[in-house]
């Protein structure tokens, strides 16, 4: 029997997708690259999963993974070849439960980060994960990349979420691990080697995650910044006079706030000549007026001891939305002013000053011009230190002539303060050359060895990740 026939037997025809317009599948989500699959299937269950893994593995057909396909470093598109079959996860969406006492919530691996933020919050409680295509995205996704997001300052990364897993091999068996338990110390944490592998090591069919209490109040403000090193000198003081309460502390250069105002007029900046702004969230457990008290106090005190410019404070709902639309909507306005260099970038934060200083400088050597676009999570050092051409220069000549050469002389700088070259996009296949170059090789020959003992066929998202070769 053929592959396709094998895999129309296991979860129907209709399923099995080899002709017409398959883009939505084979097109990264930034459309710089695009594959050819041999065909898409689309399990219902995690039984389906393991009968497709265990179908291709005899006929020794590699799979990639594919939950919403909103990923950055084109790791869950197939290859140019036509020889692999994706698997796409999308009608495996069902949220199956909710635990109010266990705090947890068990989800299917193809469920959308969104409806998991509105079952929680239709239980009365709070899933902290936020990312700009919360839309789109999916759980799976979210786990096998340990996407990080917003909130990471307060809840952390996607990891730190999860309770348990259920996944299926490299050889078709499926490992339950889905007790929701905060406590299980017998042995290795099997789910961890799953998280961030993007797919390289098994499939991720179901979840258990953690959920939280609704906080009482949640503020936001809007604070225009001189300098850099006044937002860290902020982020500072905001810890110091906050403490667990600080849930997001986000940074943008007036450049990329720029590019929302020309592009999405409509989110214009509260503040359009700052050099610097912070967006800064605040929950309470207490009250709203607590919150307030304690976010105003913070506020005036920077401004009096000139760390801060001006600020505003959301005086409604909408208007927080607002604010928080203006930063996510900077990747949206890069990609329609043209196609870009993008980093994602995590530092100590004690260093994140001086890198941005001495990059700057040496990218604005290496060619006059260039437009900085420096956004991110300063509460937790992952900035995206994205480059767009100069003004009146064609993408495509910038990006010919000077990608690899602005990307080489980032990543050195990265290396220079201690830094890791991604932070929350992960490694796919973009990064997947670069990454011995920067990574410790005992930790690159682990990742190998683990690789090798888990996936012997290496039919698993191959060359993601981490090279065998």
């Amino acid at each position: 029997m053929s592959l396709i026939h094998a895999l129309e037997s296991i979860v129907g025809p209709s399923h099995v997708l080899i002709e017409g317009d398959l883009s939505a599948f084979e097109q990264d989500w930034r459309k710089r690259s695009k594959g050819r699959a041999l065909c898409v299937v689309s399990p219902g269950s995690t039984e389906e999963v393991a009968q497709v893994i265990k179908a291709c593995a005899s006929h020794q057909t590699s799979i990639v993974p594919q939950g919403g396909n909103t990923g950055l470093v084109v790791g869950s598109i197939p290859d140019e070849s036509g020889q692999q079959v994706l698997l796409s996860l999308k009608r495996m969406r069902s949220i199956e439960a909710i635990d109010t006492d266990n705090l947890s919530i068990t989800v299917q691996a193809g469920c959308v980060l969104q409806e998991i933020q509105e079952a929680a919050d239709h239980a009365g409680l709070l899933f902290p994960l936020s990312l700009g295509s919360e839309g789109s995205c999916t759980i799976g996704g979210n786990l096998s990349t340990n996407a990080g997001g917003t909130q990471v300052l307060r809840y952390g990364n996607t990891r730190d979420l999860c309770l348990g897993l259920e996944v299926v091999s490299a050889s078709g068996e499926i490992y339950s691990g889905l007790s929701g338990l905060r406590k299980d110390n017998t042995g290795y944490d099997l789910k961890n080697l799953f998280i961030g592998a993007e797919g390289t090591l098994g499939i991720i069919t179901r979840a258990t995650m953690k959920l939280y209490p609704k906080p009482k109040a949640t503020l936001t403000a809007f604070v225009a910044v001189h300098d850099l090193e006044r937002c860290v000198n902020l982020l500072a003081r905001a810890h110091q006079a906050l403490s667990a309460q600080l849930t997001g502390f986000e940074v943008m250069n007036q450049f990329s706030m720029s590019l929302v105002s020309k592009h999405i007029p409509q989110l214009a900046c509260p503040f359009p000549g700052a050099a610097w702004c912070v967006l800064l969230e605040v929950s309470d457990s207490e009250s709203e007026r607590h919150a307030s008290e304690q976010l105003e106090a913070l506020l005036s005190d920077a401004i009096e001891q000139e760390v801060a410019n001006n600020a505003i404070i959301a005086d409604s709902l909408q208007k927080a939305k607002h604010l928080w639309h203006i930063r996510e909507s900077i990747t949206m306005a890069q990609a329609m002013e043209g196609l870009n260099i993008k980093n994602d970038i995590s530092l100590p934060v004690s260093s994140i000053t001086e890198f941005v200083r001495v990059t700057d400088h040496a990218l604005k050597e290496m060619l006059s011009g260039m437009q900085l676009v420096n956004f991110g999570h300063l509460g937790d050092g992952n900035l995206h230190y994205n480059v767009q051409a100069p003004a009146g220069m064609p993408a495509s000549e910038f990006l010919l002539e000077f990608e690899d050469r602005v990307n080489t002389l980032v990543y050195q700088k990265v290396k220079q303060f201690k830094g890791s070259i991604s932070a929350e996009h992960g490694i796919g296949s973009l990064k997947v050359h670069t990454l011995p170059h920067y990574k410790d090789p005992v930790a690159l020959q682990l990742m190998r060895q683990i690789k090798t003992s888990l996936d012997p066929l290496n039919t698993m998202n191959p060359n993601r990740v981490v090279l065998l070769t």
